[in-house]
């Protein structure tokens, strides 16, 4: 199952996607979650324990990525740890090469720093310690860039691409590429809230690791809805915008069985 994180307060790793700013001025403790169970990972004995302080906050800060590096890239190149959050820096809305991930728990940032100098596609990437004042601040500069706009309104759309979606034949099923990691069913319910939607028609794509892979599948009640719901398309989610293509039972089929 993939990992989310929990904080003190209750706030779980999805929300550190979706909703994330609300986290802003949370403690840095950290706590794991399994199905069906709530634990604490305990911080190793020295050098935390005896000076009475909690663990570091497990993140690290990345730089280099190639430009159309997406959060499952991400994932892959820390394949074996735990991601709770990726935050992609941007300026003036471009994105800068850099990232800041949060980890499962403070002795991956030890395994994450093995992958500093190691290629990402055709790029070197550099991996460093990072401090949740810093995944914090960019946070905070992430949000503040959103509030002065609508991201979604000024990201470069393809026309090719457009036309595909306007004349491609709806089924009553969207293909959403571009989610959160931690995204969850009622994230999705709340996205297309302007339609009747159950989770039961929501379908999480996953990878061969059994880690979701940013993708999923709406089936909406007919292929109205799920027309309308393309008005959608290039919205944001948390702080990611989603791309929405008109698919069929085939496609969904074929990208379910793909992860299983």
């Amino acid at each position: 199952m993939f990992y989310r994180g929990k904080f003190t307060d209750g706030a779980d790793g999805r929300e550190m996607g979706a909703k994330r700013q609300r986290i802003i001025d949370q403690g840095p403790s950290y706590y794991g979650t399994s199905p069906g169970s709530s634990f604490m990972y305990s911080a190793p004995p020295p050098p935390y324990s005896y000076v009475s302080q909690p663990p570091p906050f497990p993140v690290v800060r990345l730089r280099g990525l190639p430009f159309d590096c997406t959060e499952a890239d991400v994932a892959e190149f820390f394949h074996g740890l735990d991601i709770v959050d990726v935050l992609f820096v941007h300026k003036s809305r471009k994105f800068t090469g850099e990232a800041f991930c949060v980890l499962g728990y403070p002795l991956q940032v030890d395994f994450a720093l093995q992958k500093n100098r190691q290629n990402m596609g055709r790029r070197y990437v550099e991996v460093f310690r990072s401090k949740r004042q810093e995944y914090y601040k960019a946070i905070a500069n992430e949000v503040a860039d959103t509030r002065g706009g609508s991201p979604h309104r000024n990201v470069p759309r393809a026309k090719s691409d457009d036309e595909a979606k306007d004349s491609a034949e709806h089924t009553g099923i969207l293909r959403l590429r571009g989610l959160p990691f931690s995204a969850g069913k009622d994230d999705i319910v709340e996205f297309f809230k302007d339609f009747v939607l159950s989770e039961d028609a929501i379908h999480i794509v996953m990878n061969t690791e059994g880690r979701p892979s940013g993708e999923a599948f709406v089936e909406f009640a007919n292929a109205e809805d799920s027309k309308a719901a393309m008005a959608k398309d290039r919205m944001t989610l948390g702080r990611r915008y989603i791309e929405l293509f008109p698919s069929s039972p085939e496609e969904m089929d074929d990208a379910l069985s793909r992860g299983r």
